[in-house]
């Protein structure tokens, strides 16, 4: 060990210091507690020998200093001195003291003391290195030993946080497994976490930087923040992970869309983070995933965050859902459900800003059981609702009253129309 002696005394350092090597240690020298101070700043010790009695600072003022520097790390500090009132010890242990040892000092009850100072601090040690293994355990994914979602998410408001600062762009990718229930119901739940395992190595060895995050989000769906990255940045990041996942080649006999295990992919870039959050990136990448998943599942969409308000329709008539999307898509972050299942998945997941309910869906028992289920969710109960249908006539005004809907569009309204009753809804 490194052992500082701070002793004004010549006669006793040099004693002090002989006791100090004949135990096996390593003796630094200071003459007085301002001396020990310097020291302290550029070389670190394993323990502190403290005479009480020196001119300038005392022994106790240079121990409170030191605990005061030092703040959470603990070095043992051992009081030599002639004061040996009770009043002494007293101030010595609350001055930051361990041990106090009346002058003159043998060699032999030295170096027990120094044997003792000794095992406590290696016990220290010891429980630092345990609680930093717990502390990383804590934040790991026990199965990827990538991070968890808690603390993918402490990290990446950290990286928002400097984005926002230095107004950079910022990306986040949402990479879900294709098909992995069935993959899991196949070939067994040993299989799954391999695959998982394996997926968690192919998306880490597409990402180069230390300010890259990699979380894992749930189940078979990981997401990874990309600080300083614009939309094709992000873009070139997904192709590459779904790039690696081809060259691994995990068979997926069972999987509808491939013989080997894909992902989609869904990201979102926020250019300037002025008036957005953290929470609403990853909302974002989540829409854009779910939109990758409908069209055909193993490929990437990227968005950009932009002010656009977010709807959902809703309906099982595929022209009604084309002629609203047409007028809808391009002044709208447009979501599409056709069925009553898929519309609350949707709109609990990605919470949208209205939602456009289709008659052929409102006028049924499953219909009325969305809305109720809608009304009473914590996370869907603010979204306002609209019935659309492919006329006008009275009876959807019926169905709306029985729902509680106040608002409906038809086909007959134009597009500027259109636009201007949802604005008028959603705002």
């Amino acid at each position: 060990m490194k052992i500082l002696l701070v002793e004004d005394s010549a006669t006793l350092r040099f004693a002090m210091r002989n006791y100090i090597i004949d135990a096996g240690h390593e003796p630094l020298i200071a003459r007085s507690g301002e001396e020990a101070l310097q020291l302290l700043e550029n070389t670190p010790v394993d323990m502190i020998i403290m005479d009480v009695e020196m001119p300038g600072l005392n022994g106790f003022e240079t121990t409170r200093l030191i605990r005061e520097w030092l703040a959470g790390h603990w070095i043992p500090i051992i009081f030599v001195t002639g004061l040996n009132e009770d009043e002494n010890y007293r101030e010595g242990i609350e001055a930051g003291g361990d041990d106090y040892l009346i002058k003159p000092v043998s060699f032999m009850i030295i170096k027990a003391k120094i044997r003792a100072m000794e095992r406590i601090a290696e016990m220290r040690d010891q429980l630092n290195q345990l609680n930093a293994e717990l502390e990383a355990l804590s934040q790991l994914d026990s199965l990827t030993q990538i991070y968890n979602r808690r603390t993918f998410n402490e990290l990446a408001q950290q990286q928002w946080a400097l984005a926002k600062r230095h107004q950079q762009p910022i990306s986040a990718l949402m990479i879900d497994v294709d098909h992995f229930k069935l993959f899991n119901d196949h070939y067994g739940h040993p299989a799954g976490d391999a695959c998982l395992k394996k997926v968690t190595h192919a998306i880490k060895s597409c990402l180069h930087r230390s300010s890259d995050i990699l979380g894992r989000y749930g189940g078979e769906e990981f997401i990874v923040l990309l600080p300083e990255t614009d939309a094709k940045g992000a873009m070139r990041v997904a192709q590459a992970i779904s790039e690696a996942l081809e060259n691994i080649q995990i068979r997926h006999d069972v999987s509808p869309s491939s013989t080997y295990v894909t992902a989609s992919i869904g990201g979102a870039t926020c250019l300037r983070t002025t008036g957005h959050d953290l929470e609403e990136l990853i909302k974002n990448a989540d829409r854009a995933l779910y939109k990758a998943k409908r069209a055909g599942r193993n490929r990437s969409w990227i968005d950009e965050v932009a002010t656009h308000k977010t709807l959902l329709l809703a309906d099982t008539d595929q022209e009604l859902l084309r002629h609203f999307s047409a007028h809808l898509q391009p002044h709208f972050n447009l979501l599409t459900a056709e069925s009553q299942k898929e519309c609350l998945e949707l709109a609990v997941d990605l919470h949208p800003d209205l939602i456009l309910l289709g008659t052929n869906i409102a006028n049924t028992e499953a219909g009325m059981e969305l809305c109720k289920i809608l009304a009473r969710t914590p996370k869907t109960a603010a979204i306002s609702i609209a019935l659309v249908s492919s006329s006008s006539n009275s009876s959807d005004v019926e169905i709306g009253k029985k729902l509680g809907i106040a608002n409906s569009f038809d086909k007959s309204l134009s597009a500027p129309a259109l636009l201007n009753k949802i604005i008028q809804v959603i705002h």
